[in-house]
């Protein structure tokens, strides 16, 4: 055993660990369709390309049953499929805004369409006579070029109401519309523009895709998610509805009218009797329970399935005979599927009929579709990006289909993820995955990191994030404490809710419960913790900066809430910062949002070295949020640093600018907790 032991970590330290130039080498694995014989599943890869500061993404084919994937295409920039032929196997994508066809899957792609500006959001109709597709629409004027024509040379924009930016966009006046169009080989008749006037945007902004619209069944008709308010009342809200619009009448539907929250993801059973959507109920709550409504399209009588069930649902997908509904949601840490076999009388319907079909230590994030008895799903853990496997819906069984980054892997180390619980200050039972250093070792001392989670209401899970990647801060030498503190998904509703109106209460005694709980193993060096985190994890380490008594030696907040007065009166999304913080500044039925829980109110505590990371586009959180941080530290004489990053909004896309923001990530660690001690 001791010959055992000795060989196993001298394979560890012979295996290279994570490093940022390593991460940014991993090909990004995506699914695109199953295709519809059932047997192959059309994916994509995305490459990082670092010196070229871009990406390059094609189409892969591989088989259900496994085996080698084929190369697809290869044209320079990205590709997304739009149709496959049951016929004929064709497959027709979209290429920089135009139609490209594979004949059979295959050989040299061919152009079908020349559309002017372009296309995006692409379906074909299930008779293959129509297509759909989005683009920009100019509905109101709000540049003075266009208010002034004589003044073509300025630039300045008037405004009159809210929403006049969002996410890393200022309102130009255009939104986002729903097009169809006869079609016939490459051939568009005369668009149609189904909310001609409107200023209103399908899909949603700023994330909304093709999920967003969809073709009936019986190509009679479109469903189109919106949210069909302006100015205040668009920032206030989350009211998206689902329309329908009939191509012979032309005469649009609200489907959802009466439900004041988000409703989503609209889908069709393959017969076209049943809908399905996720709804909330709540208006301007964006982290209400999202339940999972069917809708019986001849009667018109709706159905909540998971009314009684505790928890969330990230996502779902019909059975291809409409038997069945399939849905990934959150629990205890990770992302698991779920079942649900309809009954004949869906009012009997319960939360005991929902059966768990996943259980490990691994996210599966995303369904793809169904193949014979079994779905192609998307899965990750801390230690792998995700790949494409092929789950037995009976047994549960995983099986790994693509292996993108599985020559890389083999080479790394890899960092063991526990779960640990810890008794909250409340008395109540606190869930954190610990992730330790490749080679750890319990005789020694390590310094170790308390990753505080953004959101605030985002599950924290098994994910593998290419920025907040904790297998590469472990791989560094650190353990990584990430726990779940109130707020996130997947431990009931009422945890979930437990944050609002408390951001500064309970969650961050939750944080401190968590490292205190840790820092009591005799392999955590006491001396050297630091804390981390962006967004409300930004927010986390400003108000920990203030409040930790000695704790930690060091923080990085990155694009983190610094004084909640000033970002209340920068932030777009309204609706957000009122169901948070329970009301503006001046009339909150949560004083304390603006008093003890804003971190700037504690700054005077301020003493222990900060990086500060901002994005210049951030309109979530605002310039002034880091600028403000940054210039108290440094008039405190604190040793600080700011990251300022002027192309980035609230996350950080560009490759180069993420390996600038990786190497000062642990540029400033080595700084402040050298970790030599080991």
């Amino acid at each position: 055993m001791i010959l055992a032991g000795v060989f196993a970590a001298t394979m560890v330290q012979a295996q290279q660990r994570m490093t940022p130039e390593i991460l940014w080498q991993l090909g990004r694995v995506s699914a695109e369709t199953v295709t519809p014989d059932g047997k192959s599943v059309i994916y994509g890869v995305s490459y990082p390309n670092v010196q070229e500061n871009n990406s390059e993404r094609n189409l892969y084919a591989i088989p259900v049953s496994g085996g080698q994937p084929t190369q697809l295409t290869s044209s320079k920039g990205g590709e997304s499929v739009v149709h496959i032929d049951k016929a004929t196997g064709n497959i027709v994508y979209l290429h920089k805004g135009q139609l490209w066809q594979l004949a059979g899957g295959k050989g040299e792609p061919k152009q079908l369409t020349s559309v002017e500006g372009g296309l995006s959001n692409v379906r074909f109709s299930p008779d293959g006579k129509n297509l759909l597709f989005s683009r920009e629409v100019e509905v109101r004027k709000m540049h003075s070029s266009d208010i002034y024509p004589e003044l073509k040379k300025s630039n300045a924009y008037v405004y009159d109401d809210l929403n006049y930016r969002h996410w890393d966009t200022w309102e130009d006046g255009k939104f986002q519309h729903i097009f169809y169009a006869s079609y016939n080989n490459g051939q568009l008749g005369t668009p149609v523009d189904l909310m001609k006037g409107e200023p209103f945007d399908a899909p949603q902004k700023p994330f909304g895709g093709k999920e967003d619209v969809i073709w009936s069944p019986d190509s009679k008709a479109i469903l189109y998610v919106s949210k069909k308010k302006f100015g205040k009342d668009y920032a206030v809200s989350t009211n998206t509805d689902i329309y329908r619009y009939d191509i012979a009448s032309r005469k649009t539907t609200n489907l959802t009218e009466g439900n004041l929250g988000y409703d989503t993801h609209p889908t069709y059973s393959a017969d076209g009797s049943k809908l399905a959507w996720l709804a909330m109920d709540e208006d301007g709550n964006e982290a209400d329970q999202n339940e999972l409504i069917v809708l019986d399209t001849k009667s018109g009588k709706k159905h909540n399935l998971t009314m009684d069930w505790d928890e969330t649902i990230n996502g779902f997908e019909w059975s291809n005979d409409g038997s069945k509904i399939w849905f990934v949601a959150p629990t205890k840490g990770t992302i698991q599927v779920y079942e649900i076999t309809l009954p004949k009388n869906l009012d009997k319907f319960t939360a005991k009929g929902i059966r768990q079909v996943t259980k490990g230590q691994f996210d599966v994030n995303g369904i793809v579709g169904q193949a014979g008895n079994n779905l192609i799903v998307s899965r990750n853990d801390m230690n792998r990006a995700p790949e494409l496997y092929r789950l037995d819906t009976k047994s549960g069984k995983l099986t790994q289909l693509t292996t993108v980054n599985d020559e890389v892997y083999s080479k790394l180390a890899k960092s063991k993820v526990e779960p640990r619980v810890t008794k909250a200050s409340d008395g109540k039972d606190l869930f954190s995955w610990v992730v330790y250093p490749p080679d750890f070792d319990p005789n020694k001392k390590y310094p170790t990191l308390l990753y505080c989670q953004g959101g605030p209401q985002s599950a924290l899970t098994q994910f593998y994030s290419y920025r907040w990647n904790l297998q590469l801060i472990a791989a560094q030498g650190y353990i990584v404490v990430a726990p779940n503190r109130r707020g996130m998904p997947g431990h009931g509703e009422e945890w979930n809710r437990q944050i609002s109106g408390d951001w500064g209460g309970q969650p961050i005694r939750d944080y401190l419960s968590a490292i205190d709980d840790v820092a009591k193993e005799s392999y955590v060096d006491k001396d050297r913790l630091g804390a981390i985190g962006a967004s409300y994890g930004g927010y986390s380490v400003f108000m920990l900066a203030g409040l930790h008594e000695g704790r930690f030696k060091t923080f990085i907040a990155h694009d983190g809430l610094f004084d909640m007065r000033s970002w209340y009166g920068t932030t777009e999304e309204m609706f957000f910062a009122n169901n948070e913080l329970k009301g503006p500044y001046w009339d909150t039925k949560s004083p304390q949002s603006y008093k003890e829980y804003n971190p700037i109110e504690l700054s005077n505590k301020w003493d222990t070295p900060i990086l500060i990371v901002q994005g210049g586009q951030d309109f979530r959180v605002g310039i002034e949020q880091g600028l403000q941080a940054f210039q108290l530290a440094q008039l405190k004489g604190i040793k600080s640093r700011l990251l300022y990053l002027p192309d980035e909004n609230h996350w950080v896309l560009q490759p180069q600018n993420a390996m600038v923001w990786q190497r000062e990530f642990f540029k400033w660690l080595d700084e402040t907790l050298d970790k030599k001690a080991n």
